[in-house]
């Protein structure tokens, strides 16, 4: 599996096909005969899955320290974390379990990375039916901490949860959102800051779901000439060093695309457990480790 991820083969048919491109040399591997993907696909599917996930949590915590101090760009030295999910398609005949629409499957995978490296820390694989922010009641939230997040998870109860714990979050907000100001703060418009405003939410179930006080930020992005407004809870940090908290954001999308296809498992062998291998020898495989 770690080899698969190392040279983004595709699926069992890939991988044996470049296994068994040198032959001479796959007794270094433990094979004494030609890979056959049936093989492969049964030692998939019976070995177990948690070897590889106690393998992934022991090279992170390894990682992780490696990395504390690594320059952000920013005037901050708490950890800052990204939130995220990608939907992978899936074939609805070899993942019957996993069906998303009336002709294919698919799965979700709601990823947690420190910035710092960047390192996945968290990796929680869903159908992908399930909406991102319900993935936020399952999370342990670290005091402190920056979690920044897209629009799919603005939901002020779920926000709340994450400023109950002490942490703070830095999202989009939705075009939608009714915000009723209670002070203006100065911002340098040479930067590319519009305004900065402390208040709260208008609408009396916006407010009751986040009583605290809540931020919103406007920023011209010069390269795109898109007007960003963000939100947070923390009233301390510049208004600039918001928006470029939500820049970094673009870094856990990098971990996505390195996400290869699971299509390569045989019929009659798909199930959850070569889903979460797959997780876990992604993480095994960063680069980073």
């Amino acid at each position: 599996m770690v080899f698969a991820q190392m040279t983004s083969r595709d699926g069992l048919r890939d991988i044996v096909a470049c296994l068994n491109a040198r032959p001479a040399t796959l007794y270094h591997l433990g094979f004494t005969d030609p890979l056959a993907r049936s093989t492969l696909a049964d030692a998939n599917e019976s070995r177990n899955w948690r070897i590889w996930e106690d393998l992934a949590k022991s090279l992170m915590h390894k990682a992780r320290p490696l990395y504390a101090g690594e320059d952000l760009g920013l005037d901050l030295d708490n950890t800052i974390y990204a939130l995220d999910s990608s939907t992978i398609d899936l074939s609805l005949t070899l993942f019957p379990w996993a069906d998303f629409r009336q002709t294919k499957a698919g799965i979700k995978m709601h990823t947690q990375i420190d910035l710092r490296g960047p390192i996945p820390t968290c990796i929680h694989i869903t159908g992908a039916r399930q909406h991102d922010v319900g993935w936020l009641d399952s999370l342990i939230f670290e005091a402190g901490a920056f979690y920044l997040m897209d629009r799919g998870y603005m939901d002020f109860i779920r926000l709340a949860l994450i400023a109950r714990a002490g942490a703070f979050f830095v999202t989009r907000a939705k075009t939608n959102l009714q915000f009723t100001r209670h002070r203006s703060q100065w911002v340098d418009r040479f930067t590319g800051l519009r305004s900065d405003h402390v208040g709260k939410p208008t609408l009396e179930k916006s407010r009751k779901a986040f009583p605290m006080l809540l931020r919103r930020v406007r920023y011209l992005d010069s390269e795109t000439g898109k007007e960003l407004t963000f939100l947070t809870n923390n009233l301390e940090i510049p208004a600039l060093t918001v928006a470029m908290l939500y820049k970094l954001r673009w870094r856990i999308e990098l971990f996505f695309h390195c996400a290869p296809s699971l299509d390569g498992n045989r019929p009659g062998q798909a199930s959850p457990r070569p889903v979460r291998r797959f997780r876990d020898a992604s993480i095994s495989a960063n680069r980073r480790f």
